[in-house]
């Protein structure tokens, strides 16, 4: 029984028959549209995200087995949390605060890619993934909520193993969310005006001295890279007052 197997990564719910899956599956002869159809449904919660899929055609029987991966944990905090990217400088910025649910959710859309082997343990994981990314977790930062975990204050919740929230619970997050982007945004004001008085302070400094001086400062790298002064190209020297060199005269 031969079998042919085709890997693609499409964005959740949105796979077509076009390149590159459809040029891949027409030479096996089967239902492109129906493939189609079954991954948008399989990868439908993944909306937004790039998600590896490998398709298995029995060549025989044209009997289909579709697999779907998942994207990386960061991707899926970034969805449930609502955010485009994760805080440049985690040690000092919050961009998102999850909900003890949310995380376990992510735990187990992950789970197969997970070294856990009970739901708390493979929730720890993605605490972990939290702390790199500046995301709070029921208004902790991921450390302190880590240690929560270790002493059992949410070994109830993981045995229930409930992970959707109710619509005042998402309406908190929501209004939390907003809160810590007007803090964010706050705070990245504040870095470009002590990154603007490093500059006005040391002009005419040696770039190198001035990077010093804002990381000494604890500026964020974003910050110190888009605030540093660009150096200017040399210009040739103008031959103002130069006498040109006469060419020898020939006899």
């Amino acid at each position: 029984m031969a079998k042919e197997s085709i890997d693609v990564v499409i964005e959740g719910g949105k796979a077509t028959a076009a390149p590159p899956l459809g040029p891949a599956l027409g030479p096996l002869k089967i239902n492109i549209a129906q493939v189609v159809s079954d991954i948008n449904e399989k990868t439908s919660a993944l909306s937004g995200m790039q998600v590896p899929v490998k398709v298995t055609v029995d060549t025989d029987t044209k009997q289909v087995s579709i697999s779907v991966g998942t994207p990386p944990a960061s991707a899926l905090i970034k969805q449930a949390a609502g955010i485009k990217k994760a805080a440049s400088n985690p040690a000092t910025d919050k961009v998102a605060d999850l909900k003890i649910e949310q995380v376990m959710k992510v735990a187990k859309t992950k789970e197969d890619g997970l070294l856990g082997k009970t739901l708390k343990e493979k929730s720890k994981e993605i605490i972990g993934t939290c702390q790199s990314m500046g995301v709070y977790i029921e208004g902790k930062i991921a450390q302190e909520f880590l240690e929560d975990v270790n002493k059992g204050v949410y070994d109830k919740k993981f045995a229930s193993g409930k992970t959707e929230l109710t619509a005042e619970e998402l309406k908190e997050i929501e209004e939390e969310q907003k809160r810590l982007a007007e803090e964010l945004e706050a705070k990245r004001s504040e870095y470009e005006a002590k990154a603007k008085e490093i500059v006005s302070a040391m002009q005419g400094k040696d770039i190198k001295d001035i990077k010093e001086a804002m990381q000494e400062a604890e500026l964020p790298g974003q910050i110190i890279e888009e605030s540093l002064p660009k150096e200017e190209e040399k210009k040739p020297e103008e031959a103002e007052g130069e006498e040109t060199p006469k060419e020898e005269e020939t006899e």
